[in-house]
């Protein structure tokens, strides 16, 4: 009967694998030499990290830990970009943000809608953004919508809610999960039966094709997650300040012309004056400091007209109660300080007529102070002969023709120059959907 086990194929004592056995010649195969260079930098390092104290050693790797951790979170909701293709991403976001931006001009020809009116839906649309739990780029990606739209079309006040409401239900369906995404009924809902759901459907296919289908825009909450982690991940508290001032520029007119990418990097700069952390002037554009002077005078003179439903929002301790820091510095006198760039320092220029100078002779001319080509030289001292060699230098010879060629001998050395060519002078130089955050919508609807 055939033997069915089959041997180990680690067994020690198995014929079918044996123990390779050494060479004869006594020669066994050694590991890859390292260079002189590697075993003194490992040597080093090995020295280093015993002179390290445990608790220091402990440090160190907790942080690292942590900063692993902080990459892994950018990673996995697609924040930190590889560094291979970074760059043209980027390039890629500034090139499409230009091309998907509203116009002022053409939305102050509106017969109906005023600017005064944008507060009170931007309000709305915020309020309703935070009801549903939706994403912090759908709300920027929905106001994008109504403005591009409102650049193109004539609406009038009774549809101007109904257009917020559908671009924010397209935003949701871009932008978050499936089961966040707004119903018809919950609209109809929190609009109080104002339109019908027919309206919202239409409105909605009415608005894509207006747009053209282009959804792809590069939105401030994109741009401000990019600079908050390269080059460095910028603390809580500073990216909810940011985001906080980001929405106050989305209910006024003055911040509309600008891109995106101007508005984060300006509502950016301005919490990192706010929160005493260092400004980083070479990232700061001319755009970035117009959107941080706006900003900066409006909460200074109107800081009590902020929207409530904002201000609720932002003042829950998820948010490191953003909105209560920022009013409370205003309201205490805070300032933003605009450091105004030194000139760069000027070579100085010696007038003509200074006093003070470099020591002169006195067969020095008028000619000599120009700034032509200077002169061939000549000797302060002279011989009643010009043509003798005892009187002359060699580059004086240079100035007469010499008749006749002599040969020199025994030439005599000139005396030492007489004080006066020596130097002498030196030169010195409020809404209930925020009081019910744990119900959810489709509680309210039913």
């Amino acid at each position: 009967m055939k033997d069915t086990s089959v041997p180990s194929r680690h067994s020690r004592n198995n014929p079918l694998y044996p123990k390779k056995r050494p060479s004869p010649h006594g020669v066994t195969k050694s590991r890859k030499a390292q260079s002189p260079l590697t075993l003194s930098l490992v040597a080093a390092a090995a020295a280093a990290a015993s002179r390290r104290s445990p608790r220091a050693a402990k440090m160190e790797s907790v942080l690292q830990r942590r900063r692993e951790l902080q990459l892994a979170a950018l990673r996995r909701e697609a924040i930190l970009l590889e560094d291979e293709y970074r760059e043209e991403i980027r390039y890629c976001m500034y090139e499409m943000e230009r091309f998907t931006m509203g116009t002022t001009s053409s939305m102050d020809q509106q017969p109906e809608i005023k600017w005064y009116m944008r507060p009170c839906l931007v309000e709305f649309l915020v309020e309703l953004h935070f009801t549903f739990r939706l994403r912090p780029e759908t709300l920027y990606l929905t106001l994008n919508i109504v403005d591009r739209y409102v650049s193109r079309r004539i609406v009038y006040i009774k549809h101007y809610q109904l257009v917020g409401c559908a671009a924010l239900w397209i935003a949701a369906k871009f932008e978050d999960a499936k089961e966040r995404v707004p119903t018809v009924q919950e609209l109809v809902h929190y609009c109080r039966d104002t339109y019908d759901e027919s309206a919202f459907i239409q409105m909605e296919g009415h608005v894509l094709a207006t747009i053209q289908w282009t959804l792809g825009h590069p939105t401030a909450e994109a741009w401000l997650r990019l600079m908050c982690c390269v080059p460095s991940v910028e603390e809580p508290k500073v990216q909810h300040v940011a985001r906080f001032l980001m929405e106050i520029t989305l209910f006024y007119r003055e911040f509309v012309k600008f891109p995106s990418s101007a508005i984060a990097l300006g509502s950016l700069t301005l919490a990192r004056s706010l929160c005493g952390k260092g400004r980083k002037i070479f990232e700061e554009t001319e755009e970035c400091l117009q959107i941080v002077e706006h900003l900066d005078n409006r909460l200074a003179k109107h800081v009590n007209d902020l929207s409530e439903t904002l201000i609720k929002k932002y003042s829950y301790a998820f948010y490191s109660k953003a909105a209560t820091f920022v009013v409370q510095y205003y309201l205490q006198g805070g300032r933003f300080v605009r450091h105004v760039a030194l000139p760069l320092p000027m070579t100085p220029v010696r007038p003509s007529n200074s006093v003070v100078g470099t020591p002169m002779s006195a067969t020095t001319t008028a000619s000599d102070l120009s700034d032509d080509m200077p002169i061939t030289p000549t000797s302060p001292y002279f011989s009643s002969d010009p043509f003798s060699s005892s009187a002359m230098s060699d580059d004086d010879k240079e100035n007469f023709s010499s008749p006749k060629f002599e040969p020199v001998t025994n030439k005599q050395h000139s005396e030492n120059p007489p004080e006066q060519f020596l130097p002498h002078d030196f030169v010195q130089f409020g809404r209930p959907a925020l009081h019910h955050l744990n119900v959810s919508p489709r509680a309210m609807v039913s």
